[in-house]
Order: C-alpha cells, then sequence, then structure tokens
C-alpha cells in the first residue's frame, strides 16, 4: 500500500509533464506561441516544395510553347515549299534556270526586281508583267500613263511603269515594261509577256525551263 501511494503522485507528475508537451508554448522574445514540432513540420515541408512545383510547371508549360511553335513553323515551311518549289534558284547558269511546278500546276518561283526579292507567277497570258500596287511602292516603281487593261477580274485601270532589272535565277532583263495593278491584292507578281517574249521555252512533265537567247 506504501509503494502504491508513491507511485501514484509520480504518474500523475507524469501525465502533466505530457499534457505540458501537447500544449502550444509561450515565446517571451517574440510574444507568439511556438507549436509543437510535430504539428508544424509538414505544413513547412509542403511550404518549402511549393514554388519549386510552381517553377517546374512554369518550365513544361514553356517547353511546350517552344516545341508548338517550333512545330508550326516547320509545318509551315514545308506548306511554303509546296507552294514555290523554286525558292533557291542558281544563278550560275547562263542566261538557263529549270523551274518545278508546285501542287497547283503553277510555275511560281523566287526572283529579284531592280535587286529587291520578289515571288513570280508565270502567266502567259498575262500581256505585260502585273505588279500590285502595294509591291510597287515598295519597290519604289515610278506610276506613268494611266490606260485600262483586261484581266481575269475584268477591265481594270492600271499605270506603266518599267523596271530597270528582273532577274530569275541566271536570266538577267532590263529595262521591262510592266504595270501596276491595284486591283492584285496578293504578294506574286505575274511574270508576263513582256519578259516571257525574249525567253525559249521547254517543258518535260512537271518542269519547265527557260532559256535566254544571250548571242
Amino acid at each position: 500500500m506504501r509503494y502504491e501511494k508513491c507511485i501514484t503522485p509520480f504518474k500523475e507528475i507524469c501525465e502533466q509533464i505530457k499534457t505540458l508537451k501537447r500544449l502550444p508554448r509561450h515565446n517571451e522574445t517574440t510574444g507568439e506561441r511556438n507549436l509543437p514540432y510535430s504539428t508544424v513540420s509538414r505544413p513547412i515541408h509542403q511550404m518549402e516544395k511549393a514554388p519549386e512545383q510552381k517553377i517546374g510547371k512554369g518550365m513544361l508549360t514553356i517547353m511546350w510553347i517552344i516545341v508548338l511553335v517550333g512545330l508550326s513553323a516547320y509545318f509551315g515551311s514545308r506548306e511554303y515549299q509546296k507552294y514555290n518549289p523554286n525558292q533557291s534558284l542558281s544563278t550560275s547558269g547562263k542566261g538557263e534556270v529549270t523551274l518545278l511546278r508546285n501542287r497547283y500546276n503553277h510555275y511560281v518561283a523566287s526572283g529579284f526586281i531592280n535587286g529587291k526579292p520578289v515571288v513570280f507567277l508565270l502567266d502567259t497570258g498575262a500581256t505585260d508583267v502585273a505588279v500590285p500596287a502595294h509591291l510597287a511602292r515598295r519597290l519604289g516603281l515610278q506610276p506613268g500613263i494611266r490606260r485600262q487593261a483586261l484581266t481575269a477580274n475584268g477591265i481594270v485601270e492600271v499605270r506603266d511603269t518599267t523596271l530597270d532589272s528582273l532577274q530569275l535565277g541566271s536570266i538577267t532583263l532590263a529595262d521591262v515594261r510592266a504595270s501596276i495593278n491595284p486591283g492584285m491584292l496578293g504578294d506574286e507578281i505575274l511574270l508576263g509577256m513582256s519578259a516571257l517574249k525574249d525567253l525559249d521555252f521547254t517543258q518535260s512533265g512537271a518542269k519547265l525551263t527557260l532559256r535566254q537567247n544571250l548571242d
């Protein structure tokens, strides 16, 4: 009995100590209440990882944007290559160039007017080299006499002009008659007979060879 009386107060003291450990502690320096470690350890652990997770998601988003932009540019380039398969014509030949027909059965090729890059669309049905008005301004072409011309879209008023130089691959023509057409909205210049009349044509399958008479 005496032994049990001695043990009982000791057990009560142990229980009180355990209870005090679970209670929030008061920080005399800051005046704040400190929570037990077991209570705050998990939220702190999560808070430390939250910025890293946000950075990881941000980098993943940026990576996907870069991939999508790259794919868009790649497939856009492939589509334009199908439209204009003659973007890089050799200039080392002697007045001869071979063009490939595009998927729309047209001959589209990159060239130069007055030293500035343009895109030509061969049109044997056009009397002159026809230049859209917005391209004529960029090329610095001087508009001349007004006249009416019969086009695929009907009769339109055009302005005469002269091209100092026209280059297609190794073919170079000078003082080419042309017209400025305000009704043309595209970015292609019709390569008409005012330029093609000085060239010889040879067609074989999907290839068209143009030769300039240099004699």
